[in-house]
């Protein structure tokens, strides 16, 4: 059986530099930061919003789009005004989750969820960028779902379902 602990159960507090020039580069960093550590099998994410018109941009730096002292509405804000007057708003978050038991056996899932940046913000369950996301499927951005439908269909949800089944056929 597998046991998951979060950095915090462990009491990790270094800052890990992500400074992949992709999600799955990011991943592979925390998880070999923190498996030289414990020298114990380690999951880590990173995850991100890649906008067409924007050349999939803020890409690998969404957490840090604008700068790292702007919050969310402000990302959101400063992705709509780049985005004015652009017809393509077709976007994707991506999630890259790296299990790493170490350094001779890896496991690399990536998925995606697309949707399309809409013209405005809309709704308040969520975070980052669930404002501006807009699915046409649903008619609604992310932060107007409940939690179980983001969920079972974001990149997150889908990355870590993958997993789980990866997971269930290993023997640690």
């Amino acid at each position: 059986k597998v046991k998951l602990l979060s950095l915090k159960d462990v009491g990790y507090t270094n800052d890990i530099i992500e400074d992949g020039l992709t999600f799955i580069d990011n991943s592979l960093i925390k998880c070999e930061e923190i498996y030289d550590t414990f020298r114990k099998p380690v999951i880590a994410d990173d995850s991100g919003l890649c906008v067409d018109a924007l050349d999939g941009a803020p890409g690998v730096l969404s957490a840090r789009y604008g700068g790292k002292d702007l919050g969310s509405e402000g990302k959101c804000r400063m992705l709509l005004s780049e985005l004015e007057g652009k017809a393509d708003r077709s976007a994707a978050f991506v999630c890259a989750l790296v299990l790493y038991i170490n350094p001779n056996r890896i496991f690399i899932v990536q998925e995606e969820f697309k949707g399309k940046i809409a013209n405005q913000m809309r709704g308040t369950n969520g975070f980052g960028y669930d404002p501006v996301f807009f699915l046409e499927e649903y008619g609604k951005t992310v932060a107007e779902l409940d939690d179980e439908t983001k969920n079972r269909i974001s990149h997150r949800g889908k990355a870590a379902e993958t997993m789980k089944k990866i997971l269930d056929t290993l023997d640690f």
